[in-house]
């Protein structure tokens, strides 16, 4: 038993961090860190204080941690600075606990969370796996997107079939996740990512598709735009959006890897700012979109492409998409029930960016625990969609206020761009709707989109 103070290791670094003599157990804690010996400390800790005590020039000592993959260590360093820049590092302590293995469907949602992200192409399937929706934003996969826009209905596979695979589609949806697909007009791999919407005790109601591919675009691409019909070119929505999008989306991804440490071992501090960059970007990206669809909604020649859709299905699709978000807060929301329908005229990805942003609003400003009701009603000639949610409530002097441009009624820190309201009423209009509150102090907040109703012909 070696006394208090005595000297488990030793090593030495030169004037560019690379260690040239190390002991155990501290060389095979650089080796699994993914370092050389000799080469540049891979330590992240020990490297900080190895540059500290070179930079100051004195001694100085601390407790330093990191992770291998395997276990988790804790020990006492000591760093000398030398002449010409070199270290002389002493070991007087080292602690090795075993990690705890991490839970498989927290790292099945990170993972999903970085695809999400990184996803140039997503989709919306029913339970069939059937295409509901399609948004794009890679001109390099505008003819896969177009294709699936015009084939409404019909299987996924038929527009990106998955390689290697000769089995009647489609496949159940656990063998087709994760399978690499072909994509024509493109040379870079891609892989299909399908996320179920589940509820406990039954099957998927249906899927969110994300197509990834992990070799980034060689060339700057541009999005599929808004409305085909256009007129003029936007600068936010076809110029930078285009160009900022996918490597913002790959800073947070990235970001997110480091922080979940898929990528190795980690210290906790580090974890955290890579935390807050993932952070930081979910943010930009929030409101480069916002300032997109600010954009195409206040041009000119904006109009949106109506259709026969179910309001009550666009409502229970937009609960489901968030009912994870809500959960983390244990929040209830009751989305209409499964027999209810309300034949309603509108553009459905309209539709569902407006119940996103109502019920992401009501998620975000409700209190812990609480309920959200999603209900629906018809009356003369209109369609309504109502969310209710048991938040802080408005006064009537800012009922007329939250659906102005950049209006955040005094909220800081909450990350919203004072746009999504904005928006979903412009958009609300345009569809020969619109989109009102209801509210008081204490008690909560009504808003009621309205949209004309499908009636019979006859």
């Amino acid at each position: 038993m070696l006394a208090p103070g005595s000297i488990l290791a030793r090593a030495e670094c030169d004037a560019q961090d690379v260690l040239k003599r190390v002991d155990e157990p501290l060389s095979g804690l650089q080796q699994r860190c993914g370092g050389d010996i000799p080469g540049v400390i891979a330590i992240p800790e020990l490297l900080e204080l190895v540059r500290k005590a070179r930079s100051y020039g004195f001694r100085l000592a601390r407790a330093i941690a990191a992770q291998d993959g395997v276990e988790a260590v804790t020990a006492w360093v000591e760093v000398e600075p030398q002449e010409n820049g070199q270290c002389e590092i002493l070991v007087r302590h080292w602690q090795a606990i075993p990690l705890v293995a991490e839970d498989a469907s927290a790292a099945d949602l990170r993972r999903t969370a970085i695809d999400r992200h990184l996803a140039e192409l997503t989709a919306r399937l029913d339970s069939a796996q059937r295409v509901l929706a399609v948004d794009c934003e890679s001109a390099e996969l505008s003819a896969a997107a177009q294709s699936m826009a015009a084939g409404l209905g019909r299987p996924w596979t038929e527009f990106l079939p998955p390689e290697s695979v000769t089995h009647k589609q489609p496949l159940h949806w656990r063998l087709l996740d994760g399978t690499r697909v072909v994509v024509a007009g493109s040379e870079r791999p891609w892989r299909v990512s399908l996320v179920p919407q589940l509820q406990p005790g039954f099957e998927p109601g249906g899927f969110e598709l994300l197509l990834v591919s992990d070799v980034p675009a060689s060339e700057t691409v541009g999005t599929v735009p808004v409305a085909e019909h256009f007129a003029r070119r936007s600068l936010v929505g076809q110029d930078l959006a285009p160009v900022l999008r996918q490597p913002i989306a790959r800073i947070i991804a990235n970001a997110e890897t480091i922080r979940t440490r898929l990528a190795g071992p980690l210290p906790d501090a580090y974890a955290e700012y890579a935390g807050e960059i993932a952070g930081a970007g979910k943010l930009l990206l929030g409101l480069l979109e916002d300032l997109a669809d600010l954009e195409a909604v206040e041009a000119d020649s904006f109009s949106t492409a109506p259709d026969r859709i179910d309001l009550s299905e666009v409502a229970r699709q937009a609960a489901g998409i968030l009912n994870v978000r809500a959960q983390e807060k244990g929040i209830c929301v009751e989305a209409p029930h499964p027999a209810e329908e309300l034949p309603t005229i509108a553009e459905f990805r309209r539709v569902l960016q407006i119940l996103l942003n109502l019920i992401g609003n009501a998620i975000r400003y409700s209190p812990e625990c609480s309920q959200i009701w999603i209900r629906l009603a018809s009356e003369g000639g209109r369609a309504r969609v109502t969310v209710a949610d048991q938040g802080p409530g408005l006064a009537a002097e800012d009922q007329s206020r939250v659906f102005e441009k950049f209006e955040r009624l005094g909220r800081n820190g909450d990350g919203g761009s004072g746009l999504g309201l904005y928006i979903s009423q412009r958009l609300a209009r345009a569809m020969g709707g619109d989109l009102s509150v209801e509210s008081a102090p204490g008690q909560g907040a009504r808003f009621t989109l309205e949209l004309p109703l499908d009636r019979p012909a006859g």
